[in-house]
């Protein structure tokens, strides 16, 4: 169960008393004032919000790649809000799936490349990165299109691969900014079907901003974020659709 009270005793990841402030000139921006937020493994969870709410910034602390004013984050146990840059480069290689608006696929490799990526940094052989690889674009029903280049695939067919990215490496959780902003309707279905199933079926823990309330109906629980804090708007039960 997703909480905001800050009541929560064993969740995946764990917010407390989360501030991020930031500087514009002499005007100080309090972005996120005091936010508590419990999330379980294998939910779902769809952050809305207008734009400057504070809600890629929320992604962006929850991820480790910014670091809040005050307050502590801990996922699985571990607490990040104070781990050095290098040991966070390794967390987050370990435990986070980020899934962006735009795809970030590098053109010039293929969809099996632009997958491994992620693995390349890691000390698995050239047999296990297959087999990986492997895994993840059949998870994304893209085992035809390992050859194919971005320029060569449709909108939703490129998210997919960068879904694959994400999942590759079989992290913690996964963060996804807008994933569905640059894809039709038809698209934009077909990449939240995928999601739901990494959530029912691989048990993935997944944490979405959107704009858009239909997709946001796809999620276990929107999140709605006012003047710096989070408030629950709707909550689905687990396994229902």
């Amino acid at each position: 169960m997703v909480r905001v009270d800050g009541n929560g005793n064993s969740s995946l990841i764990c917010v407390r008393g989360l501030d991020k402030k930031y500087q514009r000139g002499s005007e100080e921006i309090h972005v996120l004032q005091g936010l508590n937020l419990d999330v379980e493994k294998g939910e779902f969870v769809a952050f809305m919000g207008p734009s400057g709410s504070g809600k890629t910034t929320l992604l962006n602390l929850l991820g480790g790649v910014d670091v809040p004013t005050r307050g502590r984050i801990t996922v699985a146990g571990d607490e990040i809000t104070h781990m050095s840059g290098s040991k966070l480069t390794n967390w987050r290689a370990r435990h986070v799936g980020f899934v962006f608006q735009v795809f970030n696929l590098i053109p010039v490799l293929t969809a099996y490349q632009n997958v491994e990526l992620p693995l390349l940094l890691t000390k698995l052989s050239k047999a296990e990165r297959r087999k990986h690889v492997g895994t993840a674009l059949a998870v994304v029903d893209l085992s035809d299109r390992v050859d194919h280049y971005p320029r060569q695939l449709s909108g939703g067919q490129e998210q997919r691969v960068a879904i694959a990215r994400a999942i590759v490496s079989d992290p913690t959780f996964l963060l996804c900014d807008e994933p569905t902003g640059d894809l039709d309707r038809k698209s934009a279905d077909q990449i939240m079907t995928l999601i739901e199933r990494l959530v029912e079926e691989y048990g993935k823990t997944v944490l979405m901003v959107t704009h858009d309330p239909l997709v946001a109906k796809r999620a276990h629980t929107t999140l709605h974020l006012e003047k710096g804090a989070l408030v629950e708007a709707a909550t689905k039960e687990v396994g229902a659709s």
